[in-house]
């Protein structure tokens, strides 16, 4: 049933596809950037987007069935085990997403000669860089938990076993689909204006909106990118800094007040410096990539409304992860 189920699909994508287009397989395709994924790739090309429930990842006999019948000419993989602090308690599972979910899919996608597309984080920096510096590609990695080091694991063995690839490193994402720092941070603020909201103010990094990532790779898989970028908003800003600007858009009442890491503490280290430098985008003059504050306020723009209306509606339930 499951095979007819996908071979069905697989006919209706082929028979949709447009002059020109290329089929696409969005992995982690139900999260907020596969969803984004999703919407930038589908206005021209034969899209599937596939969530947790539909790909298993770990699997590999499972990713080489799927691809096999799929044939995608492209593999964008945004899945993956984000909770950075449970990462801590749970690596095996960190490590079984990000690290052997990421090689599973590399070696399929090597096989079925396709080019995949592998999302990976500023976490792979341990962050002891002072501001304003930022980190290229090319700088040497360090990462300080679980969570930064299965995401590192995982792009050693895409670049290893896709002879194809693009590795993207981003920081800091937030969009209108599922949770995340903005939507915690809107919940609050509602559910109790006049309370006190503390928010880190000594950790630095680039709020990158999703779906300005996601046209950032397009521009990479039209481009035939190789190798290893970085794509996140442009300059940089505290989370502290962050809320309130957010908020701030949003014309909703708030009390946020700064205060350190070590007030705040959390299970995983934090890298202090988060900013990455889009440097090899620049070099090739294909950086998409706008300021972060031009980035909430066309966010806001296009969404105040729906944010408002989810985040008055629901509990304040959100955890803050991290891509």
């Amino acid at each position: 049933m499951v095979l007819e189920k996908r071979l069905s699909l697989l006919l209706k994508l082929i028979q949709g596809e447009r002059k020109g287009s290329m089929r696409i397989l969005i992995c982690g395709g139900t999260g907020q950037l596969g969803q984004d994924c999703h919407r930038v790739f589908r206005k021209n090309h034969s899209v599937y987007a596939l969530g947790r429930g539909d790909l298993d990842i770990t699997d590999r006999t499972i990713v080489e069935k799927t691809i096999k019948e799929l044939a995608p000419e492209v593999v964008i993989n945004c899945a993956a085990y984000t909770n950075v602090d449970a990462s801590e308690n749970n690596p095996d599972l960190a490590f079984q997403v990000n690290t052997l979910g990421a090689e599973n899919l590399a070696r399929s996608c090597s096989m079925a000669e396709a080019l995949m597309v592998h999302i990976s984080t500023d976490y792979v920096f341990d962050g002891k860089f002072e501001l304003p510096w930022a980190y290229e590609e090319t700088y040497p990695t360090s990462p300080l938990g679980v969570y930064g080091k299965t995401k590192l694991e995982g792009e050693q063995r895409v670049a290893r076993f896709a002879e194809r690839h693009i590795i993207v490193r981003s920081a800091w994402l937030y969009g209108i689909h599922g949770g995340n720092f903005v939507k915690t941070m809107l919940k609050l603020a509602l559910n109790n204006p006049d309370g006190t909201i503390r928010v880190v103010n000594d950790q630095f990094g680039s709020p990158t909106w999703t779906l300005r990532l996601a046209l950032q790779l397009e521009c990479l898989v039209k481009a035939q990118g190789h190798g290893l970028f970085h794509a996140s908003a442009e300059g940089y800003c505290s989370w502290y800094e962050f809320a309130v600007y957010f908020l701030k858009k949003m014309g909703v009442r708030h009390n946020i007040v700064p205060c350190t890491s070590e007030e705040y503490p959390t299970p995983a280290p934090r890298p202090h410096n988060s900013i990455l430098d889009n440097a090899r985008l620049k070099r090739n003059a294909i950086n998409r990539m706008t300021g972060w504050r031009h980035g909430v306020d066309l966010f806001v723009s296009r969404f105040r409304q729906e944010l408002l209306e989810e985040c008055s509606s629901l509990p304040d339930t959100t955890k803050h992860e991290t891509p």
